[in-house]
């Protein structure tokens, strides 16, 4: 799909600059940076929703296993 865009100058230079130096077309780096982007928002989303499914779950590791953990290490010292 074709679109049009408007970026300010300095952004247009630096992105053009490294599609040169990428040797790859200004659609390509830009197809390449959108899709991070999105992908990056898309884990942050799912992050979000896991923190908040697991928000009222108890997070602390059970005093029975703490202590286990404790002599395993001093046990090793």
């Amino acid at each position: 799909m074709k679109i049009t865009i408007s970026l300010p100058d300095a952004v247009f230079a630096s992105a053009d600059s490294l599609a040169q130096r990428l040797k790859v077309s200004r659609s390509a780096l830009y197809a390449t940076a959108v899709a991070e982007y999105v992908a990056k928002h898309r884990d942050a989303d799912v992050t979000a929703r896991l923190n908040s499914v697991y928000a009222d779950s108890p997070s602390g590791i059970d005093p029975d296993m703490r202590r286990a953990q404790a002599r395993s290490v001093a046990e090793d010292w």
